[in-house]
C-alpha cells in the first residue's frame, strides 16, 4: 500500500520482479506474461477489472511511470515541448491551448534552464540528465496521484543522480504526489524514501520504514545487501560481503525459502517450507525462519 504523498522504494537484484510489479500496476505486462491472481486497487478502484477506456484514463492521469532509459521513451523526431503537450492532450486532462501553456512551466518546474528555448529542442539535443527531467515533466504534466520511477538514475553520473533525487524529493513535497522508486541502489533509497520494500525472486522478503530497515534488517538477504555496500562512517575495515550464487530460475524454483540456496544462515526448515511474511517489529515485516537477530546472536555465541 502506498499512501498519498509517500515515497516508497522497491529494491533488489536484477530479475527480482521490481519492474514487473510496476508494470502490473499499469497492466502493461508484455505477452506472454499476464496477471493470474491478486488485486490492484487505486482509490478503491480495481485496476485488474478496468475496461480499455478506463485504463487509458487511469494511465497518465492517475498513475504515471518514468522508465530507466529516457532516450528510448522519447520520440527522436519530435520536439520535447510537443511530446509533453501531446501527453496532456492525449489523456484529455487539458485542451490543446491549456496544454500548450503548461509546457514551459513544467520544464521550469523540473529545473531545465531556458525552458522556452529548450521546449523547441529534440531529444538528442538534451543531455542524459535533461532527458530524464523531461520525462519527469511529462509524467507530472497531468498531475497524477502516483509517480512510478523505474531506475531513474541509471547511466547518469553521480552529480546528476543527486540532482534527479533532489528534484523528485522537492516535487513530492510541493505537489503531494506519491512516488514509488524502483532501484538497486540502496543509497538512493536512503536519501529519498520513507519506506522500503525488499524483493527477491518475485516475493517481498522484507518491508518497513527505511531507517528501521537500514539499522535493523531482519532478513538475511536485506542484511547481505547492506553489508555489500562500502560506508564512509564505518569504524571497522572488514571486507565487503558478497552474496554467492545467482537468483533462482522462477520456471523451476527451489523448494522452501527461495533464498535458502544462497543464505549463510539457513537451517533444515528453510529448504522444505517457505516462510510467511510476518511482523518482526513496529511496522516491519520479514519472510524468514531465521531472523538476523537470532542468526547473529547464534554466531556470537559460537565464536
Amino acid at each position: 500500500m502506498v499512501h498519498k504523498g509517500e515515497t516508497v522504494g522497491i529494491v533488489g537484484e536484477s530479475g527480482c520482479g521490481k519492474s514487473v510489479t510496476a508494470l502490473s500496476v499499469l497492466r502493461l505486462i508484455p505477452d506472454p506474461g499476464k496477471i493470474v491472481g491478486g488485486h490492484i486497487f487505486f482509490k478503491d478502484r480495481e485496476v485488474t477489472r478496468m475496461s480499455a477506456e478506463e485504463l487509458r484514463e487511469f494511465r497518465g492521469n492517475d498513475v504515471a511511470m518514468i522508465f530507466q532509459d529516457p532516450m528510448t521513451s522519447l520520440n527522436p523526431v519530435l520536439r520535447i515541448g510537443f511530446q509533453i503537450k501531446e501527453a496532456m492532450v492525449a489523456h484529455e486532462r487539458f485542451d490543446n491551448n491549456a496544454a500548450e501553456e503548461r509546457v514551459v512551466p513544467m520544464l521550469k518546474k523540473v529545473r531545465i534552464p531556458a525552458p522556452k528555448d529548450r521546449a523547441k529542442n529534440y531529444p538528442h539535443q538534451f543531455s542524459g540528465g535533461m532527458r530524464q527531467r523531461a520525462m519527469i515533466a511529462m509524467g507530472l504534466s497531468n498531475e497524477p496521484g502516483l509517480l512510478i520511477a523505474d531506475e531513474p538514475t541509471t547511466a547518469l553520473d553521480v552529480t546528476v543522480q543527486a540532482q534527479i533525487i533532489e528534484l523528485l524529493r522537492d516535487l513530492n513535497r510541493e505537489m503531494g504526489t506519491a512516488v514509488v522508486l524502483i532501484t538497486h541502489n540502496l543509497a538512493v533509497v536512503a536519501s529519498l524514501c520513507t519506506r522500503v520494500i525488499v524483493m527477491y525472486a518475485g516475493r517481498i522478503v522484507e518491508q518497513g520504514p527505511t531507517r528501521q530497515i537500514f539499522y535493523n534488517p531482519q532478513h538475511p538477504y536485506t542484511w547481505s545487501l547492506l553489508q555489500s555496500i562500502p560506508r564512509i562512517d564505518s569504524t571497522q575495515h572488514d571486507k565487503l560481503l558478497t552474496i554467492s550464487g545467482l537468483p533462482p530460475d522462477l520456471s523451476n524454483p527451489p523448494p522452501g525459502c527461495l533464498f535458502h540456496p544462497r543464505c549463510r544462515f539457513r537451517v533444515d526448515r528453510c529448504s522444505k517450507q517457505e516462510p510467511p511474511l510476518e511482523e518482526v517489529g513496529p511496522g516491519q515485516d520479514a519472510r524468514c525462519w531465521v531472523l538476523m537477530k537470532n542468526a547473529l546472536a547464534g554466531a556470537e555465541s559460537t565464536s
